[in-house]
Parts: C-alpha cells; sequence; structure tokens
C-alpha cells in the first residue's frame, strides 16, 4: 500500500493542469511486447544548482553527442538486432521508452516516475489524465509492461533512482554505475550492473602508484556517491599498503570557480605530494584543471584519474597543457565495429524515433534545419545543406559496449523468464501478466552469454569482473594531445603496453610523490613522532657496528663475529685472525727465543767441555746442566704459544713456561740455599754437626721434588679445565686464541712465583760472600732483574690484547736475563781468562783455634793445638774432632798463621800438618803448631 500512495502522489503532479516544463520533455518511444526504459544524459546537468525545485523548473544544459545521442541509437540498433534474431525472445517484441535524465538527480527522478506510471498501469486499459495533453494510445496498440531499466549514467543519480525502483520490483541494469555501495543487496536489492565496481578501481589506481613508488599523494573527489565511494575505497586499500595521503577535498562537479581554486590551493599546501589521486565525474576534473590555469600551476600536480576521466575530450579541452602526463582508468570496453556504419547513415529528416537528433544535428554543424522553423532561422545560424557527415571529428562513445551488453543482459534473463512460465517453444503468453520483476531478477542474476568472444554474468552482488585500460595523456610530436593506452589490468594484474610518457612535474625529469625520501646507507628512518602519517621521516646514520633493520626504521647490532658492510644493509663474516709466524712482533719474538736456544746451547757445550774444571765444580754443575734445559724449555715453549691455536698447542702454552720456570729457579734455589747454609755454619762458633742434604746427588733430587710440584698444579689444572680454543670479537676481526682463565694461568705460575721470590731472599742472605766466591752476587742480580720483569708483566697481560705476545716475552727474558747474570762470568773465565781457573781461586779459608783441655795461664800456652778447616764451594765440608774449647783466631793470630816463616822463624813453632782423609784432595787438614814454652 506504501508504493501506492506514494504513486498517487506522483500522479497527482505529474497530472496537474499546470504542469511545468519538465512534463513535456521529450521522449523516444518504441512499441513492443515488453519495454525496456532507458535513461541517458542527452543533455549536460543544469548549469546553477539554484533552480526552483518547487516548480521543477529545470533546464537542463547542452545537447551531448558523447554520452547521449550515441547510446540512444546504441539502444535502437540492438533491439533492432534482438527483435530481427530469432532465436532470442522468438515472437516477442522488445519495444524501450528512453528519456534524458541530464546527469542530474531530480530529472532522473521525474523521468522515472513517468517510466513507473505507465509500468504499473494496467495494459488492457490506458489511462490518460483528465485534460492532460499526452498523446491517445490507440486501441490495441497499448504500451507493453516495463520489464526493467538501463541507466541512468552517475553513480549518485542511480542510487536515488534505485530507492524510486525497488519499491516496485523493477529491475535496474547500470550501463556506467560504478559506486561501490550499489553492491550492498541489502538496501539495493534490484540493481545489477555491466561496469565493475570502484573498489577494483581503487585497486587499479594503488596499483600504479606502488608501482612508480608514489607513497605520498593526495585526493580529490566529486561531493558525491562515485566520487565519495571511491576515494573511500582507495584509502582503506592505500592504508594497507603504505601510502600516505597527505591531503583530501571534494568539490562539486558544478562548483562554482573560487571553490575549485581552494581546492587546488589545499593541495598546495603539502609540496612533497606531487600525484593526486581524482575520483572525480569529467565535469570535476575539468574545473581542476580550469583552476591550475588560473592559478598558473601548469605542470605543478600529475594527476590519476578514475573512469569518470577516461579519454573524454570533452574534459581536457581548451586546458590540454594542465591535463599533460595525467594517468586515467577507463572500463575496458570493446569497440563496437557495426555501430559506426549504422550511425553514420543517420539524417534527420530520416530519423524520426529520435526526437533530440534535430537539436544534436543543429549543435554538432551550426546549422538550422529548415523544416524546423516556419520563419528565417538564426542570424548566425545558416540552413543545413544535407551535405554534413557525422564522420566528421567522429569518435565513438567508449561505454557502447556496456549499453549494448546492458540490454542483451535484460533479453536473455527475458527469454529464460517467457520459457519458465511459458514453455520452451511459446512466445509471449497471458501467464507474463502482470508482469513479476522479481522473477525477472531472478533470471538475471543467472544469466549468461557471449558478448564478443567473452563469456558474460553476474556474481552474487550482480557485479561483472574488472578489467581496465590504462591511459595517459601525452604530448604528440605535431604538438597535439591524445590519450594513448599504455597498460591493462585484468583480474588484479598490471601490465604496460609501455612506458608512461610525463611532462617535467616542479621541473623534474622524475616524478617523486613521496613524504621523504629514501634515506642512504647508513641511515634510518625515524618517524616524526605525533606525525600525521608514517611515510614521513628523517634519516639518521646509524652507529658504526650496525646494520639497517629490514624495515628501515632503526639500526640492529651484528651478531658476534660479524661486522656491518660499507652501506650498512648487511652483516658480513669478520675475518679469523691469530699470531701468525709472520707478525712482526711474533718474528721478534722468535728471534728473542733463537738466540736464548743459541746461548743456551754454546753454554751447555762449554761447560761439558770444562766439565771438570774448578769453575764449573764450584757451581754445582749438576745443578748449572738443570738451569739450562729450564731455559731450553722456556725458549721452545716460545714456538708452542706462537703456533695455530690447537687443543695441543694450548696444553702446551699452558704446561711448558711453568714447568720451564721451576726447572730454573728451584735449582737456582737448591744452590743459594746451599751457599746460604754454608755460611751460616761457618759463623757458628761450636758447630756440632755436619751439615745435611749438601752433596750433588741430595741438592738434584730435592730440584727434581719441585719440578715435580708444579708439574702436579699443571696437570691438576689442565684436568679441570681442559684446554680449548675461544674467539675474541673485536670490532674489525676476531680473534681465535687458546681459552685460558685467570686461574689457568695464576695458579701454575704462582708457584714458580713463590721459587722466584725465595731466590731472591737467599740471593740478598748470602750477598757478602767473599769475593772469590761471588756466584750468589751475580744470582741476586738475576733474581733482581727477574722480579722486574714479572711486575711488569702482570699488568700487561691483563691490560692489553697482545696476551700472546706479551706472554711470549716475559718467558723469554726471563730465560735471557738468568743465562747472561750466572753463566756469561763462568764463559768469561773459562774463555778469556784460562788462568783464574785453578783450585785456589775457588777456596776459602775459615780456621778455627782449638785449645786443649789445660789451659794456659793468661801469658802462655803449654800446649796448643790449632785446627785449620778449609771451605771449598765445590765439595761439602767434612767434620773433624773438635776439643771441648775453641776460639776464633784474632786478626793478629791469622796473620801469623797466614805467613808460615814468621811463625817458625820469629816464634820458633813447630807445624806438623797431616790429612784427615786418604783422598788427595781432601779439603780437611790437621795442622799442628807446636810453640816454645813460655813464649806469650
Amino acid at each position: 500500500m506504501a508504493q501506492w500512495g506514494i504513486f498517487a502522489l506522483l500522479v497527482q503532479r505529474c497530472c496537474s493542469r499546470n504542469h511545468s516544463e519538465s512534463s513535456k520533455r521529450a521522449s523516444a518511444f518504441l512499441m513492443g511486447d515488453f519495454v525496456v526504459g532507458g535513461l541517458f544524459p542527452l543533455h549536460h546537468q543544469p548549469v546553477s544548482m539554484r533552480n526552483s525545485l518547487a516548480s521543477l523548473d529545470i533546464k537542463c544544459g547542452e545537447i551531448r553527442e558523447l554520452y547521449g545521442i550515441q547510446r540512444v541509437e546504441a539502444m535502437f540498433q540492438t533491439l533492432d538486432e534482438i527483435n530481427g534474431n530469432p532465436d532470442l525472445l522468438p515472437d516477442v517484441a522488445l519495444g524501450a521508452e528512453i528519456r534524458d535524465e541530464c546527469w542530474y538527480a531530480p530529472v532522473a527522478l521525474q523521468q522515472s516516475i513517468e517510466l513507473i506510471r505507465d509500468s504499473i498501469r494496467p495494459v488492457s486499459r490506458p489511462e490518460t489524465c483528465l485534460g492532460s495533453e499526452q498523446e491517445e494510445v490507440e486501441e490495441g496498440k497499448a504500451k507493453g509492461p516495463l520489464v526493467g531499466i538501463i541507466g541512468p549514467g552517475s553513480s549518485s543519480v542511480a542510487l536515488q533512482v534505485q530507492n524510486l525502483l525497488q519499491l516496485f520490483h523493477i529491475p535496474q541494469i547500470g550501463y556506467s554505475t560504478t559506486s561501490r555501495d550499489l553492491s550492498d543487496k541489502n538496501r539495493f536489492n534490484y540493481f545489477l550492473r555491466v561496469v565493475p565496481s570502484d573498489y577494483y578501481q581503487a585497486q587499479v589506481i594503488l596499483d600504479i602508484v606502488r608501482f612508480f613508488g608514489w607513497s605520498y599523494v593526495s585526493a580529490v573527489n566529486t561531493d558525491e556517491n562515485y566520487g565519495q565511494s571511491g576515494i573511500q575505497a582507495f584509502r582503506e586499500l592505500a592504508d594497507e599498503a603504505d601510502v600516505c595521503i597527505a591531503r583530501e577535498d571534494s568539490v562539486l562537479s558544478n562548483a562554482a570557480d573560487e571553490v575549485f581554486d581552494k581546492v587546488i590551493l589545499n593541495l598546495r599546501q603539502d609540496l612533497n605530494a606531487v600525484v593526486v589521486v581524482c575520483f572525480c565525474e569529467g565535469l570535476t576534473v575539468r574545473g581542476l584543471l580550469r583552476a591550475i590555469e588560473r592559478l598558473n600551476l601548469t605542470n605543478y600536480f600529475l594527476f590519476i584519474g578514475s573512469d569518470g576521466w577516461a579519454d573524454r575530450s570533452d574534459v581536457t579541452r581548451h586546458y590540454e597543457a594542465q591535463a599533460w602526463g595525467g594517468l586515467s582508468i577507463r572500463i575496458h570496453s570493446p569497440y563496437v565495429n557495426s555501430f559506426d556504419e549504422y550511425y553514420w547513415s543517420l539524417q534527420p529528416d530520416k530519423n524520426t524515433r529520435n526526437p533530440w537528433f534535430p537539436e544534436f544535428w543543429e549543435a554538432k554543424f551550426q546549422c538550422a534545419i529548415k523544416e524546423r522553423y516556419s520563419g528565417p532561422p538564426e542570424a548566425h545560424k545558416p540552413y543545413c545543406t544535407g551535405q554534413e557527415s557525422l564522420q566528421t571529428n567522429y569518435k565513438q562513445d567508449p561505454k557502447l559496449s556496456f549499453v549494448i551488453k546492458a540490454i542483451y543482459s535484460l533479453a536473455h534473463a527475458l527469454h529464460s523468464m517467457i520459457q519458465a512460465v511459458c514453455g520452451v517453444s511459446s512466445g509471449f503468453c497471458p501467464q507474463m501478466l502482470p508482469f513479476n520483476g522479481s522473477l525477472l531478477k531472478s533470471h538475471l542474476m543467472n544469466v549468461s552469454f557471449d558478448f564478443n568472444g567473452e563469456t558474460f554474468q553476474f556474481d552474487e552482488n550482480g557485479d561483472p569482473p574488472g578489467r581496465y585500460d590504462i591511459m595517459n595523456y601525452q604530448k604528440m610530436p605535431d604538438g597535439s594531445f591524445e590519450y594513448v593506452q599504455v597498460g591493462s589490468w585484468n583480474n588484479r594484474s598490471l601490465l604496460w603496453m609501455q612506458p608512461p610518457k610525463f611532462p617535467e612535474i616542479r621541473s623534474r625529469k622524475l616524478v617523486r610523490s613521496v613524504c621523504a625520501e629514501e634515506c642512504p646507507n647508513g641511515f634510518y628512518k625515524n618517524i616524526q613522532q605525533g606525525g600525521k602519517d608514517k611515510r614521513c621521516w628523517v634519516c639518521v646514520p646509524c652507529p658504526l657496528e650496525e646494520i639497517l633493520s629490514v624495515a628501515g626504521d632503526k639500526c640492529e647490532k651484528c651478531p658476534q663475529g660479524f661486522a656491518a658492510t660499507s652501506n650498512r644493509t648487511a652483516c658480513q663474516l669478520l675475518q679469523v685472525e691469530f699470531v701468525q709466524w709472520t707478525d712482526r712482533s711474533a718474528v721478534v719474538a722468535m728471534v728473542f727465543s733463537i738466540l736464548g736456544l743459541l746461548t743456551t746451547a754454546f753454554a751447555f757445550i762449554v761447560l761439558i767441555q770444562h766439565n771438570n774444571t774448578p769453575v764449573v765444580k764450584s757451581s754445582s754443575k749438576e745443578l748449572c746442566y738443570l738451569i739450562l734445559a729450564g731455559m731450553t724449555v722456556a725458549h721452545a715453549s716460545i714456538f708452542a704459544m706462537l703456533s695455530k691455536p690447537s687443543p695441543s698447542s694450548c696444553a702446551s702454552t699452558r704446561l711448558l713456561p711453568g714447568v720451564a720456570f721451576a726447572m730454573i729457579y728451584s735449582a737456582l734455589l737448591t744452590k743459594t740455599n746451599r751457599i746460604a747454609r754454608i755460611l751460616a755454619g761457618s759463623k757458628r762458633n761450636f758447630p756440632n754437626r755436619k751439615l745435611l742434604f749438601m752433596s750433588a746427588t741430595a741438592q738434584v733430587m730435592i730440584a727434581l721434588s719441585l719440578i715435580s710440584l708444579e708439574a702436579l698444579a699443571n696437570g691438576a689444572m689442565l684436568y679441570l679445565q681442559p684446554p680449548a680454543i675461544a674467539f675474541v670479537y673485536l670490532p674489525n676481526k676476531t680473534l681465535m686464541e687458546c681459552d685460558i682463565s685467570f686461574e689457568a694461568i695464576v695458579v701454575p705460575l704462582a708457584f714458580d712465583f713463590v721459587l722466584i721470590l725465595l731466590c731472591t731472599v737467599y740471593a740478598i742472605k748470602s750477598r757478602n760472600v767473599p769475593e772469590n766466591f761471588s756466584e750468589a752476587k751475580f744470582i741476586g742480580f738475576a733474581m733482581y732483574t727477574t722480579c722486574v720483569i714479572w711486575i711488569a708483566f702482570v699488568p700487561i697481560y691483563f691490560g692489553s690484547g697482545a696476551k700472546t705476545i706479551t706472554m711470549c716475552m716475559c718467558v723469554t727474558l726471563s730465560a735471557l736475563v738468568t743465562w747472561v747474570f750466572l753463566f756469561v762470568p763462568k764463559l768469561y773465565i773459562i774463555l778469556l781468562q784460562p788462568e783464574k781457573n785453578n783450585r785456589a781461586f775457588f777456596t776459602t779459608a775459615k780456621i778455627r783455634c782449638h785449645i786443649g783441655r789445660k789451659v794456659a795461664a793468661s801469658n802462655s800456652w803449654k800446649e796448643s793445638s790449632i785446627s785449620v778447616t778449609t771451605i771449598d764451594p765445590e765439595r761439602p765440608s767434612r767434620e773433624v774432632p773438635r776439643r771441648t774449647m775453641s776460639c776464633q783466631t784474632g786478626l793478629d793470630l791469622l796473620e801469623t798463621l797466614l805467613h808460615p816463616k814468621r811463625l817458625v822463624g820469629e816464634l820458633g813453632a813447630k807445624i806438623v800438618e797431616k790429612r784427615c782423609c786418604p783422598d788427595p784432595d781432601c779439603p780437611m787438614k790437621h795442622i799442628t803448631i807446636t810453640l816454645p814454652d813460655n813464649r806469650f
């Protein structure tokens, strides 16, 4: 009942005696059993929006050939083909009623009402408004039912028309309406279209933008449903693809020039957004181009337009320079070759079924048709000669194929419906009345037919698949401008036929439309906090040892053992380095080591050759050989430390230095201890026992025992911390070295340090040895120097990266210093002063006086016995019987005893010398001196 109430109001308006100009608008009618309605923009939309809607006194613009006249004639030609086809709608005549919608919603609604009024009126009883001027319908030739409407051309107009048509269940098929809102079947259940949705156009434009790397663009849309829904689709897709929209604006197609100027000035505020995406109708694009010319901003923007622009010459006429380089999207529409001959054959006097054709003819050729005027024509228009040809400046409407496809889809759906209702072989039957638009709509959703070699069908939303041509407005060599197809888009696949041609936008040969230029190598993108998008950033340099992340928005450290490449984009493996034999420091260490080995071998050979000489025998030759062996091991360990790190070389590095030092300093400690004990014993007034462990064998065993302690400490550390290889990661290289912990260094060397300390202490204690027994002094010098070396070693080793070289130099220098102070004096005597190499030079006498049981008076000795004990450093002293009392001789007595001639001659003493042992070289002798009575 609601729909009849609305219809009553409409009929009341239409049937008023004071009907307006709009009720007398021309319409084209073709009789048939079923009528297909057509809404085409035969005239441009009204220039001003100030028309009085109350009186509906709306005057449309100029007549249009493209989008108007050609579409009307294409519909007539298509209906002729269908009616002449025996396989499609046999015995059924398909008629048409075509009205002008002027690309304007109020006019389109008016004309839609006229179509609906006839469709809901019973066919057998045509009604007319009382007192109206409608033409009489002859009996038997009443209009057939309206089965569907083709059009209108604009999406915004189609939305409003659909709200009206679906009330009466009349299917509507769009031939150029692309708004994605129309795919919503919950709102527009009776709308279908043969052109793809704007959603696909948004995807095409986004693919173009991404192909050229334009990540920062502006957007403009026509302020109605077509532009709003299209730009919304682009906005959603751009957000997912990280393409940012810098500026947005909207404008009506028929807005004033000042409004277009404001839009362009708004876009100009963001200088980085060079590319402008325009979901606009053709007149909106033209208004923008006109504003660019007024503001002198030619070649300042590059437009990417939707199918509202496509390849329309009327959009760019007189503004070719401003549109130069623009890219536009044209819905793929095959050229209709058959239409050209049909269209060119039309003449005003013969084409009587198109009421707008004479007006179009006069407008196109700027002449007046004589039959239309009773008097003379306007002064500036001559009469038409009849020689005019439609081939002049002819261009086929790119959407003609869609008009034809829309009509064929209705015809095939109606054919399927008739077969379902009336039978396969039947034509029109009474069961088709009253006509059921809902049933036809269900057949439309399932229609499928071949058109130009392609199978056409609707999807569940009443939409076809998307296929587009990409047009580039280029400047030709002759200075003219033309649209050139440079690419295509089919089923989400972008294909370029040739590269587009762009002018120098803002004096740049390469069109760049980004918020911020890509950061150079070594810089990351610091996105500004609070910025309006994520495509704006500041380039910040990465730290030295870091690389750019994959996203390029931060820097990341390279893993250990890797370093950043020169462009800071990747990490490269660092070269693994270790001490090479050819390194300068290694060569120096090996030179000292080889020198040490040569000197040690030289000393060993010389001592062997002079093994039984006093200078060798007086030095505890067994311990000297042990010291030389330790020096040899110390110098040889340098080569183990300089070899490529491996478990065996690392084990040798930790074992050999400690054992070598133990061999050197345990022997030195044994020797200095022996000297100190001999000197301590010689100072006692009453020695009561023989010194222990003074033999060569005992001395060697003591030294070996100390060495074994060091060997045990090293073995324990090797067991607790097995030798391994470690990598030290430096900024520019990776060092491979032995993994030696602090404990593995300190524990083995700690015992050596104790030996060095004790040797130093004993060297100090024995520093006052008699002159011809001065080896203790040289041992002291060696110990002092060694202490200095190892005190310097600790901070150098733990504070530098050259640990291996530091250890090598400390080891070899310690051995060399010991060799210099211990063996050079001996070699000097042996080789250069052989006359000093005798026993007397290396013997020191200590004389004790032994007095008998009876002590003489204060001035006389009745009987005295004097024992002289000689101290030979090469042999341990042997004890001799002592009397109960003894006294150390004074200086006077010592002088007397050391001058036998004085003792015998002046004092008349008798001297008797007797050996204490059978050995001819026995160091102990008994000397008896008999003094005359009462001499003292």
